[in-house]
């Protein structure tokens, strides 16, 4: 596994299509930061992929990143690792917004689950 910092946060490369990512505390993601992670998950890699989102740390997003994070085709699978009763409404909130997408995606308590469900997807 190789980890790389970038500027919201760092990204876990666990696999050729596997990348977890964790923002850091206080972050508020915005079009420029999500552009970031989008051309840093297409340079590093493997399409179709997939992310674990390891939601240990309270951010936010601005409106247009909420409804930019996920358009990537590469895509395959999310599974999102939730902490607190805010991440949960948080991911819920960006999930119902994002209804309109086809998203492949399903929120965990563990992170060896998330692991497992997206082994199987």
């Amino acid at each position: 596994m190789k980890s790389y910092k970038l500027t919201f946060g760092t990204i876990i490369i666990i696999s050729d299509n596997l990348a977890e990512v964790i923002t850091d505390e206080g972050i508020e993601m915005n079009e420029t930061l999500v552009n970031e992670f989008h051309e840093f998950l297409l340079q590093n890699l493997a399409a179709p992929f997939s992310i674990l989102i390891n939601r240990k740390y309270s951010y936010s997003y601005t409106f247009k990143a909420q409804r930019l994070i996920g358009k990537l085709k590469e895509i395959k699978a999310i599974a999102v690792v939730i902490a607190t009763s805010g991440a949960l409404m948080s991911t819920e909130t960006m999930i119902n917004l994002n209804n309109d997408s086809d998203w492949n995606i399903y929120i965990f308590q563990e992170r060896d689950k998330a692991l497992g469900w997206i082994a199987n997807q």
